[in-house]
């Protein structure tokens, strides 16, 4: 087992975060030049603070709160606006919960700088939690631990390891039997490699969000329920944004954080950078009486290609399950000299926030059950209490976007979370502000999250795209 460093060292470790996070983004992730995100910067004008300065935020999701937060405690005078109310079920920001973990081997050469922003993560949620819970009645991040199953090791296993003990992060190898008495309510037989990152946890996503919300309201935020459509651009310049009943607001700069509705708001810019899957969880209910299925009693998990946690007790949604689908169905005799099935033609209305069903079907269902039969056979026939469904956002150079629009020096864009933006949203609202008010930032990291350039390939749609 290893161990962090001392408190003196983690305190330095956090003021000096963004500046080795952007060495290493510099280095590892970015698709455009360093001199071209400067040369960006040089030419347009930041928002200074003060009372005058005036910024529109368009989207109140765990991005945009955090970061009309962190402009509002600058001084910054903050409109944020979502047409549908924060952390609202179309959102991606709108299920229930969210692991927080740093285990970050399948990153190949960036799993370094992955881990050092999921470990500052940890950190920033659990003192999150410890400011605000007392002040709203309840938990927003509760540690769990987290544990990966492998049958044997894998690359990312043993890159995880290697990282954690390059950081020093804490972690612990646990043998078979060992599994078995901590955690007798999950079948680790056949699992050789079991390795727990003891201070993860899972954050509550909706309520968190919201919560910042309310904080960032008596910070000085005006929040707004309107829907928003940009206004025209001239002279390198945005001209106000246009609300649905055709009121015009104007501001110093904008920021359009809205995740999934990032391909609606700018389709010349982002239709073909960026994609929008649907990701599905199922949540079942836990045992009369049996508590041995909620948090902190049982760690979050990962087994091959699924992972999830147990029930929650601030609000006990249920035993979460992500990413599992129904095993093909055997060929029977008369399927010999049968065609394959055609492949489902994609529903387009599958990648638009507004239009996309959230429902589950009876393949992911089933796919969970056999997950829960097979780790956990306690929850074989646990009853499904609800199932959510939610946009990932994905660019096309595979990182987050934190950038200028192309031809507008006064609006910036703030998403793509690949899968994994809700983690890093306090630290990526507070850099979000810093680039908005023209404050240091690192370079490096600049153009790693520079708006991306090049177009995805036309492909068949994956399965999570097709329903």
């Amino acid at each position: 087992m290893t161990d962090r460093s001392d408190d003196h060292a983690a305190d330095v470790a956090r003021r000096d975060f963004l500046r080795l996070a952007g060495l290493g983004a510099g280095a590892l992730l970015t698709a455009s030049s360093v001199p071209a995100a400067l040369a960006a910067q040089a030419t347009s004008r930041p928002v200074r603070a003060g009372a005058s300065s005036h910024v529109i935020v368009v989207g109140a999701g765990v991005w945009g709160t955090f970061t009309a937060l962190n402009l509002a405690r600058a001084g910054v005078r903050v409109t944020l606006i979502d047409q549908y109310g924060a952390a609202n079920s179309r959102s991606t920001s709108g299920d229930e919960t969210r692991g927080i973990r740093s285990s970050y081997g399948d990153r190949a050469e960036s799993s370094e700088l992955w881990t050092r922003w999921a470990r500052e993560s940890i950190t920033r949620w659990r003192d999150f939690d410890a400011e605000y819970a007392p002040r709203f009645g309840t938990r927003f991040f509760l540690e769990t631990g987290d544990v990966i199953f492998r049958e044997r090791a894998e690359p990312f296993t043993t890159r995880t390891m290697e990282t954690w003990d390059a950081l020093g992060v804490r972690y612990e190898k646990v043998s078979p039997d060992d599994a078995r008495r901590r955690w007798p309510m999950i079948n680790s037989e056949p699992y050789g490699v079991i390795v727990c990152e003891p201070d993860a946890g899972v954050a509550r996503a909706r309520a968190s969000v919201q919560a910042t919300l309310a904080v960032a309201r008596d910070a000085g935020v005006e929040f707004r329920v309107a829907r928003v459509r940009p206004g025209t651009i001239a002279n390198g310049a945005m001209d106000g944004i246009v609300l649905g009943d055709g009121t015009v607001l104007r501001a110093d700069s904008y920021v359009f954080a809205c995740g999934p509705w990032l391909r609606k708001v700018f389709p010349e810019q982002l239709g073909d950078r960026m994609r929008t899957p649907l990701g599905y969880v199922c949540y079942f209910g836990t045992p009369e009486g049996d508590t041995s299925f909620t948090a902190p009693n049982i760690p979050s998990w990962n087994v091959p290609g699924v992972t999830g946690w147990g029930a929650l007790p601030v609000d006990s949604r249920g035993f979460r399950v992500r990413g599992a689908f129904a095993a093909p169905r055997p060929p029977s005799d008369d399927d010999d000299d049968a065609p394959p099935p055609p492949r489902p033609v994609p529903d387009p209305r599958a990648q638009d926030p507004d239009l996309s069903s959230r429902h589950a079907n009876e393949d992911r269902v089933e796919g969970s059950r056999r997950v829960l039969a097979r780790v956990f056979p306690a929850l074989a026939e646990a009853p499904l209490l609800e199932t959510r469904a939610c946009h990932y956002e994905s660019s096309s150079n595979r990182n987050f976007i934190v950038d200028r629009l192309p031809g507008a020096s006064n609006v910036w864009v703030a998403g793509a979370g690949q899968a994994e933006g809700f983690k890093f949203a306090p630290l990526l609202g507070e850099y979000g502000a810093k680039r908005v008010l023209g404050q240091g930032t690192d370079p490096a990291l600049d153009a790693a999250f520079a708006f991306p350039t090049i177009n995805y390939e036309a492909q068949p749609a994956r399965r999570d795209e097709e329903e």
